[in-house]
């Protein structure tokens, strides 16, 4: 995904992670990095909910007042976890400055810590088939009247009562906790939403009707107050799949439409694995794209698997091989990572070659994730342990080729099961190129890859600073490129007067490994590529052992070359 204004390609950044300090300095980082992340082609920001949310540490997502982004005393805090309504302002500007976009993270599914209790007729419903009345309706008392005190009316006077939510999940009189459906005139779970568990309308706290008019109303005044007001570029919509897709489409309609900004982004959080159930989600949300869930699933199944894995594979049942113009492709994110609901943490070994995957291919629009790069903080001080550090050198060094290199046309060499490559051939902005190989075994990886007659006598180097020996282009237009065991290379033209040095550190056993494997090369560089699969294999420290045997690394694929 490119953009046409600067002939660039686009990436996104989540900038944020679960356990960021609540130290209310948030958006202030984020200013003084504006200028670093848009250096390294970063061109969109996604920042985590900047609304009031239930506690001062609330990460956001137990949203209380929209109209609340850190300037009202309200649940015990003045600014939200990250900060003041003036430093998100003056954060946003700064990105904007250098030429990055802003997608807040709408959070329009229920609401939390309500300020008074009403009594109310609902119905429990069974869990696990919420359109199963497991009782007979009866009066409860629960907090779902929000006067908003601390704001006094400013900038909406809308309060909200039970006749603005469908379901609630506390009995404040009974002290019982189920999942209620509130009863009333033309009062249900919304129907276009996930089937699970019978109708997944209800995920948490107060849950929002948008059958009803006014809520419709007050959302749309929202809308247009976070365009107005802060400029934003867009929505990430969370827990999308709980909320009524005709609602949405509404809402998208309304901005790009009656408020003039037919450009404006919205990405979906639909956390399905399913393929089918995304497609069908796309095909009522139009407009709209949605996180490649099935392929982060895959990232996480080929780290866990190792060399069992067949790379090869990679992107069958995934959005951005089915529908490549809605997927937002990712690694992981806040839900993804450790200790979290969601957590599916893809392996430290596998990231690089996970984010060569969508930062350097044709299709999709990469999202890196703030965790990855800066590092995630532990989840208490008591509990160091906790804490990942963040590889910011070696996802510096990937954005820097999505920025230069990955552009033109693509050629696939997804020939055999531990080692794939592809080629870029660059366009008229971008003539530079890229040749991307990685394995995921214990041996080498090597692929001869054709780059056209026109390279003969050109000199490539791996810029991830790996694979420290050159690789030069024959009369032909191929080479022989490489990259080490349970790694990527990305090679691309040498430039005068300039060297890639390592983007990450080297354990001695490593450099040794590394060592013999660039020795093995050498040894073998005129080799036919079918006897150079032969080779030793030095055992991998960090990649899974196999789950049945080693024998098809060894084999060789007949299948043709481009």
């Amino acid at each position: 995904m490119t953009n046409d204004k600067q002939h660039e390609n686009v990436t996104m950044f989540q900038f944020f992670e679960w356990y960021i300090p609540t130290d209310h300095m948030h958006w202030i980082r984020l200013k003084e990095q504006a200028s670093l992340l848009s250096s390294l082609g970063l061109s969109a920001i996604w920042v985590p909910p900047p609304t009031k949310g239930s506690s001062p540490n609330d990460v956001g997502y137990g949203v209380y007042d929209l109209w609340d982004m850190g300037e009202f005393d309200q649940k015990g805090t003045v600014p939200t976890k990250y900060g003041t309504k003036d430093q998100l302002k003056e954060a946003i500007d700064e990105c904007h400055k250098h030429g990055i976009k802003i997608y807040f993270d709408a959070v329009l599914n229920h609401k939390a810590a309500g300020d008074e209790t009403e009594v109310f007729k609902a119905v429990a419903v069974a869990e696990d088939d919420r359109t199963q009345e497991i009782e007979e309706p009866h009066k409860i008392t629960a907090y779902t009247k929000f006067n908003f005190p601390g704001r006094k009316g400013k900038y909406s006077n809308f309060q909200w009562n039970y006749h603005h939510f469908s379901g609630t999940d506390w009995d404040a009189k009974a002290k019982r906790s189920a999942v209620f459906k509130i009863k009333g005139e033309n009062k249900s779970f919304a129907e276009d939403v996930d089937a699970e568990h019978g109708n997944f309308d209800y995920l948490m706290c107060n849950n929002i009707d948008y059958d009803h008019p006014d809520v419709v109303s007050e959302t749309e005044r929202w809308a247009q107050w976070c365009t107005d007001e802060f400029n934003i570029d867009g929505f990430r919509i969370d827990a999308m799949k709980h909320i009524s897709a005709g609602f949405i489409a509404h809402l998208l309609s309304h901005i790009r439409g009656q408020l003039n900004k037919p450009d404006f982004f919205c990405v979906g959080e639909y956390w399905k694995q399913d393929l089918n159930d995304v497609h069908i989600h796309l095909n009522n949300n139009g407009h709209i794209h949605l996180f490649d869930v099935p392929l982060h699933f895959n990232f996480k199944r080929a780290g866990e698997e190792g060399p069992s894995f067949d790379m090869r594979t990679i992107f069958d049942g995934t959005l951005v091989q089915s529908s490549p113009n809605a997927a937002v492709t990712f690694i992981d994110n806040h839900d993804t990572q450790p200790y979290q609901s969601l957590e599916s943490f893809v392996p430290a070994w596998f990231k690089p070659l996970a984010a060569a995957l969508i930062c350097l291919r044709f299709d999709g629009y990469p999202c890196l994730f703030y965790g990855d790069f800066y590092g995630i903080e532990p989840k208490s001080p008591s509990e160091p342990e906790t804490g990942f550090p963040g590889r910011k050198e070696m996802f510096s060094r990937m954005l820097l080729a999505r920025k230069q290199f990955a552009y033109g046309t693509q050629d696939d060499y997804f020939d055999h099961p531990n080692c794939i490559a592809w080629v870029r051939h660059g366009d008229e902005h971008h003539p530079g190129g890229l040749a991307v190989v990685m394995s995921n075994s214990n041996a080498k990886g090597h692929k001869r890859l054709y780059l056209g007659k026109h390279r003969a006598g050109e000199i490539w180097v791996d810029m991830m600073g790996y694979w420290k020996d050159p690789v030069t282009i024959k009369e032909d237009g191929s080479a022989k490129f490489y990259c080490h065991s349970g790694s990527v290379s990305l090679w691309v033209p040498k430039e005068e007067g300039k060297s890639w040095i390592t983007c990450e550190e080297s354990s001695p056993e490593e450099v040794e490994r590394y060592g013999r494997e660039e020795q093995h090369a050498r040894d073998h560089a005129d080799d036919d590529d079918s006897e150079e699969q032969k080779e030793f294999e030095a055992e991998h420290p960090d990649l899974p052992k196999p789950l049945d045997t080693w024998d098809h690394l060894l084999e060789v694929d007949d299948q043709a070359q481009h």
